[in-house]
């Protein structure tokens, strides 16, 4: 079964604009079946698995790149193997710079593959991110409940087949640290990584401390720093920023953790099954998890960039989720109460008043009631499965 993504008209547009375009995202997020079967029809396809693939294009640039048909676009997949190929890349492209949609790349992994692309594809190439499935995507095949959505994995394999999570995970999670940690990274001390990326799963939700961490992992502070790079660019891992007007404050202050997927929290942190797993100490944390990656999700499929952050006030209010889109911010609170109360919204009042009426839109309160609701104030109660809508909303208007 395929199912289509959402990314589909941002790809489309950009094929239209660019020379190239860069589909980048987490291993088994759908990159390449998206392509075969909606991103380009009649393209010639090369994947650098195949170690034959990678090595004719190390050995060979120029004639790798002589093989393909001049009037077909060109798949390229995991480009990050061969980074030597892109200059080469570059003066094909220059030959005919009216040339759009012509060569398509994906790769896995961000951090020396978007070094190698801004070094030599800049101003050439539209850069894509494609996360795993988002929650209207899955609704397309199935009407699942919170706690399935939060137990079972959004990765279109293990989504579409929930039979295969347990499994599927524990092979994603152990090739991803043999295959990339390993092999792409040099990290030398599997085991610690290891330690470290299950306790980084116990921190879902909290703010990212470098010292804590480092002290009970028994690790420097530079490593836990790289360390976490290394979850961010595979696209594990987002930063939420703290939102303060003075933008210097936002890049000094500590971000908050999240795992885009939450069933990899669920299965690091041993939960049981899916329902200790929403009812448990973890609970409240998986759900604001799982609305901070539907998101992260709405943004990047839509071809943007999310600007998104989380408020704490002097006085330790918080709201959860600020959005920022044209200029506008939007307040959102994350509960896992099927009980909004009056109490729930003196964090969204209190931004509101801060930001400004004329600049800030009315606060949301998403959580598990059945209906939306209009809460003292003028902010809005959001059943969380209409989240995902209300948000696709915003972005197109």
């Amino acid at each position: 079964m395929y199912v289509n993504r959402h990314i589909f008209h941002a790809f489309q547009k950009a094929l239209s604009c660019f020379p190239a375009i860069l589909l980048t995202g987490p291993r088994q997020s759908g990159k390449t079946t998206f392509l075969l079967k909606e991103g380009v029809t009649g393209s010639s396809y090369v994947t650098f698995d195949d170690p034959l693939q990678r090595e004719f294009a190390i050995t060979d640039p120029q004639g790798f790149l002589q093989q393909f048909d001049p009037d077909l676009p060109v798949v390229l997949d995991e480009i990050q193997y061969v980074p030597d190929l892109l200059p080469y890349l570059k003066m094909r492209i220059d030959t005919d710079r009216s040339r759009v949609g012509k060569w398509i790349l994906t790769g896995s992994q961000q951090f020396h593959l978007m070094r190698n692309i801004s070094e030599s594809l800049a101003g050439r190439i539209a850069l894509l991110d494609l996360l795993p499935f988002d929650f209207r995507e899955i609704l397309s095949f199935s009407n699942t409940t919170l706690e399935d959505n939060l137990w079972n994995s959004t990765y279109p394999e293990p989504a579409i087949e929930p039979e295969k999570r347990d499994l599927w995970l524990r092979s994603y999670i152990q090739t991803y640290i043999e295959r990339d940690v390993r092999q792409l990274l040099a990290v030398k001390d599997l085991s610690l990584f290891t330690i470290f990326f299950s306790v980084s799963a116990s921190r879902h939700g909290q703010e990212f401390r470098k010292s804590i961490l480092s002290r009970e992992i028994g690790i420097s502070q530079p490593t836990i720093k790289k360390w976490a790079g290394i979850l961010e660019a595979s696209y594990l891992l987002y930063l939420l920023p703290p939102y303060y007007r003075n933008f210097g404050k936002r890049v000094i202050k500590s971000p908050k953790l999240y795992f885009l997927d939450t069933a990899l929290v669920a299965y690091l942190t041993k939960q049981p099954d899916k329902k200790a797993a929403i009812a448990g100490a973890m609970g409240g944390a998986l759900f604001e998890g799982w609305i901070i990656s539907e998101t992260v999700k709405a943004f990047y499929n839509a071809g943007m960039r999310p600007e998104i952050y989380f408020w704490r006030s002097h006085d330790g209010l918080e709201v959860d989720l600020i959005i920022v889109h044209k200029g506008k911010l939007y307040p959102v609170e994350i509960k896992l109460t099927a009980t909004p109360r009056a109490q729930h919204l003196k964090p969204l009042q209190k931004f509101s008043k801060m930001a400004g009426a004329e600049k800030c839109d009315r606060g949301i309160l998403v959580c598990r009631i059945d209906h939306k609701v209009v809460m003292p104030g003028g902010s809005i109660a959001l059943p969380w499965h209409e989240y995902p809508l209300w948000l696709y909303q915003q972005i197109k208007a």
